[in-house]
């Protein structure tokens, strides 16, 4: 019997190459287009790797690096989490996702990491790296020297938030060792890379990662969104001290990413006692760099044909196959993979259905402006910035008495993520408060003239576009909206990339 054994297995590892070989071959050509790897983060062992190597766009999965590098110096005593930096206008200029803080405000370290890596916020990204290494092209400097030390060949940075630049690339392989970097080398600062949610002033922003609160045991990363990279998830989880890296380049929604790495997670947490039956991949540092230039997934992720404005924080349905849209064909009719939820018996839930439900209720962390408080001076400093919120919120109650726009005045479709409603530009959510929060809805609305008045006489300040729509990690590029009349000058949006 023993004998026997050793031509047992070579003949299930021929087997299992040929059931590779052939899956191969039959997938799609979709799958082409997203770039999937699954890592042991002790280790580095390659569980499954699929594009690994081809470089991508990071999109805002950039700022794990900003935060490396940012605790990295606060680890050598460079500075610390209590150190006050200020926002420049350089900062206060970036493309949404940001706070919208004004140029002059200050903030810690710690409250600018935590913004960042929760919120995404595009502006905290540049006033750690200002504060930091002196200016953006200075931290980029020290990026990408940190990247090559690390082992990162494929990764070269040209600003800390990963809004569109030339030069701006890494690949799935990359990013991979770039988290194991970051746990290994921090694991005193890990807390900041699974924040559930945070909470500035009265507005609450939930972790764009969606295992966060959702997948048993998540423990981290950062996503990442542009039209040309499609999204991207940084993914980890631990089960029985085991803890695994996934990371999913290019999926087509918000949800899709999550449900993949989610899969991708289970996948590895269950082939733990059937790895003697599976070729060897080797570690993520030996997987061979491809020379390629980046997919560009503009047309596919921002064309014409996509029914709702792309963003960083896309609630996407997912398909009645079970998948998130798209997932199905992408990843080999693996959407039906199942899995025990922490504590709960049968019946199994779908890795879809647990991205699509809500997450364990949690207590967001408080964020605010100016020096470290504590006690009562931190629930002051709170309810001074929810002060500053509302001081800064549209007033638009009088265009709830406007005249109905025509259709002549409708906008062919909304210009920011949930838009699109006959009332959208006249009633500002309230989640929209603070005018340069995020840009959505920085126009004050102003009330219709009287049925009768000449439109030009009347120039809407609601048919103006925001300053900078917020697309998740730029601006997207608004729609004009029809007039009967010229309107106002617009401003120029920031161009996706």
């Amino acid at each position: 019997m023993h004998a026997l054994r050793p031509l047992l297995r070579k003949c299930l590892f021929n087997l299992f190459a040929a059931m590779l070989a052939c899956a191969a071959l039959l997938a799609p050509r979709a799958a082409s287009a997203e770039a999937l790897l699954l890592i042991e983060a002790d280790s580095g062992k390659v569980l499954q790797a699929e594009n690994a190597t081809i470089p991508w766009y990071p999109a805002s999965v950039t700022k794990i690096m900003t935060a490396y590098v940012t605790l990295k110096a606060v680890k050598d005593g460079r500075l610390t989490l209590d150190t006050l930096l200020t926002v420049s206008p350089t900062a206060a200029s970036q493309s949404p996702s940001k706070m919208g803080f004004r140029p002059g405000t200050q903030v810690t370290v710690d409250n600018a990491l935590k913004m960042m890596m929760v919120k995404s916020a595009n502006d905290m990204a540049v006033v750690l790296a200002e504060g930091v290494g002196g200016s953006v092209d200075g931290f980029s400097a020290v990026m990408n020297d940190t990247a090559r030390k690390l082992g990162m060949t494929q990764t070269s940075y040209v600003n800390p938030n990963g809004l569109p630049a030339e030069g701006q690339i890494t690949s799935a392989r990359d990013l991979g060792i770039l988290a194991r970097s970051f746990l290994r080398d921090l694991p005193e600062y890990e807390y900041f890379v699974h924040i559930p949610a945070i909470r500035f002033g009265k507005r609450i922003t939930g972790n764009f990662n969606k295992l966060i609160g959702r997948y048993p045991g998540a423990d981290g990363f950062k996503t990442g969104f542009i039209c040309a990279s499609g999204y991207n998830l940084v993914a980890s989880a631990t089960r029985n001290g085991r803890r695994l890296i996934a990371v999913v380049l290019g999926a087509n929604s918000g949800t899709a990413r999550a449900v993949k790495a989610a899969q991708l997670l289970e996948r590895g947490f269950a082939q733990d006692n059937l790895t003697w039956l599976r070729p060897s991949l080797g570690t993520v540092d030996n997987l061979v760099p491809v020379d390629a230039t980046p997919p560009n997934l503009r047309d596919e992720m921002c064309g014409p044909n996509r029914k709702r404005p792309a963003s960083d924080d896309d609630d996407a349905l997912v398909a009645a196959n079970g998948g998130a849209t798209g997932s199905a064909s992408a990843t080999g009719g693996a959407a039906q993979v199942t899995f025990f939820t922490a504590g709960l018996q049968p019946p199994l839930m779908k890795a879809s259905e647990l991205m699509a439900s809500a997450p364990a209720p949690t207590e967001p962390v408080l964020v605010y402006t100016g020096p470290t408080r504590t006690g009562t001076a931190l629930i002051a400093a709170v309810a001074a910035d929810a002060d500053q919120q509302a001081a800064s919120k549209p007033r638009g109650k009088k265009s709830r008495v406007a005249k109905k726009p025509d259709a002549a005045d409708k906008p062919k479709d909304g210009n920011k993520e949930g838009t699109g409603t006959k009332t959208a530009a006249a009633k500002p959510d309230a989640k929209q408060a603070d005018s340069k929060g995020d840009g959505k809805t920085a126009a004050k609305p102003a009330a219709a003239k009287p049925a009768g008045a000449k439109h030009a006489a009347a120039k809407p300040d609601a048919a103006k576009p925001a300053e900078k729509p917020a697309s998740g990690d730029q601006a997207a590029k608004p729609v004009k909206p029809k007039a009967a009349t010229k309107p106002a000058a617009a401003t120029k949006p920031a161009n996706n990339s």
